[in-house]
């Protein structure tokens, strides 16, 4: 297949694929700122008591998620909401406000808040070479074919910075075709570092280990490649401070901001709060468990705290840090990072080129969307919600989280719906949707 070539059909099939392929195989799931913003004090907070729980609950009755809980903030006055339970067909406790989800890719903004921060002290070079800490990828060779073999290489013609891996363009991540079909993207596997729902379970030297054993799909700062940049950029934060992720990200992020329930894993005395996720059994249809919580990957220290996907978090909590952002980097008098270093961070760094390009796909929109640095931009209203300006991701375990300083809006939004393609499912669609129609009414 040629990568140029890839169809709107072709793609969500293969990204379908290549991110969710544990969702195919039937045995392994049955197994188990710009703007100032208030301060959180002087915020209101109230039950949702417009239309969103009705649609939300129309969602679980329909057998599409287990539950769900939401927050949408304009001007400071917040409202939330919860529908649904636990475990699908309404098994299992209600859903309540303070359950702690697995937020997966939203994880990749805070990652970069974090590296900014670092940037910001000149413990980190946003467009220097990251060799000095990251020696695995210095003098990398690159693919002269993105289906070529693994020996048939140029070298890089430049090295890899902290914008490459934050911008997600370094060279390597999903390969947007059908499994098996390129030799990189059978070497990714079988090295344990491709892209997917279950997160790397190597620690952080051995990913880099394996990693830098392969050669680079594109050249250094040359294409958009999904989500191994900000793993990489996590190992990077670890090492630059001399402590793990978790407790840099505790220090530098949570603490300030008080987020009580972020991290890597849930605590033993929280787990009852950690409802399972979910994904769609592609060759039964049925819904099935993807991770348990209990015993789950989620409920111990993993070997890798992946700056891309793994962290754990409360909607509350991450409000918290949508404040911060909206706020220009500010909270509660207490400054995380300067205005401007937000609003970089939130304005779009990829070419026109890199986001028609053979691996972006939709990631970008069909073209309505950007990419900052770790996080999506919007450029035009692609769809009835996209602001161009906004900004935020979406993660594939079924949580969505985007901040709109034209409107002064963030919304946030968990499930524990993994995402069966890149196209958003029903349940962003209608929470977007009805988070906008209630701020014009």
């Amino acid at each position: 297949m040629n990568p140029k070539a890839i169809t709107r059909r072709t793609f969500i099939q293969a990204s379908a694929m290549t991110l969710a392929v544990p969702v195919l195989a039937a045995p392994a799931l049955a197994s188990p700122a710009l703007t100032q913003a208030r301060d959180a004090s002087n915020s209101t907070s109230q039950e949702d008591p417009t239309g969103m729980k009705t649609i939300m609950e129309r969602h679980v009755a329909d057998g599409f998620a287990a539950g769900m809980v939401w927050a949408i903030e304009h001007d400071g006055e917040t409202r939330t909401g919860a529908a649904g339970t636990f475990e699908m067909g309404g098994g299992g406790a209600p859903m309540t406000r303070d359950a702690i989800f697995r937020i997966a890719s939203i994880t990749k903004p805070v990652t970069a808040a974090l590296a900014m921060m670092l940037v910001e002290e000149g413990k980190l070079s946003l467009d220097g070479a990251v060799d000095a800490l990251l020696p695995e990828l210095a003098d990398r060779r690159v693919l002269k074919r993105i289906d070529g073999q693994l020996d048939d290489t140029v070298p890089a013609q430049g090295p890899i910075t902290l914008r490459q891996l934050l911008t997600m363009t370094f060279g390597l991540g999903a390969i947007m075709v059908f499994p098996e079909q390129y030799p990189i993207q059978k070497a990714m596997r079988e090295a344990g570092i491709a892209p997917g729902p279950q997160l790397p379970d190597l620690s952080a030297d051995d990913y880099m280990k394996r990693l830098g054993s392969l050669p680079l799909a594109y050249q250094p700062g040359a294409e958009f490649l999904y989500n191994n940049g900000l793993d990489v950029a996590g190992i990077l934060i670890s090492r630059a401070v001399g402590k793990p992720l978790s407790e840099v990200m505790q220090e530098r992020v949570f603490a300030p901001l008080g987020m009580k329930d972020t991290g890597f894993h849930v605590p033993a005395d929280k787990l009852h709060r950690l409802p399972p996720s979910y994904g769609r059994n592609f060759q039964t249809g049925a819904m099935e468990v993807f991770h348990e919580a209990a015993g789950g990957r989620f409920a111990s220290p993993p070997p890798l705290e992946s700056g891309a996907g793994g962290l754990v978090s409360t909607v509350d909590d991450y409000l918290a840090f949508a404040r911060m952002l909206l706020s220009g980097g500010e909270r509660n008098r207490t400054r995380l990072l300067k205005a401007e270093t937000v609003a970089e961070m939130t304005r779009n760094q990829l070419t026109d080129a890199q986001i028609a390009g053979p691996q972006a796909g939709f990631f970008m929109e069909d073209g309505a969307a950007g990419w900052g640095l770790g996080m999506s931009v919007d450029l035009k209203q692609g769809k009835p919600w996209m602001t161009p300006g906004r900004f935020g991701w979406n993660g594939g375990y079924g949580t969505s989280a985007y901040i709109d300083t034209k409107h002064r809006l963030i919304g946030v939004f968990m499930s524990q719906r993994m995402m069966d393609s890149p196209e958003p499912p029903v349940t962003y669609v209608d929470f977007w949707t009805q988070a906008y129609k209630e701020l014009d009414g």
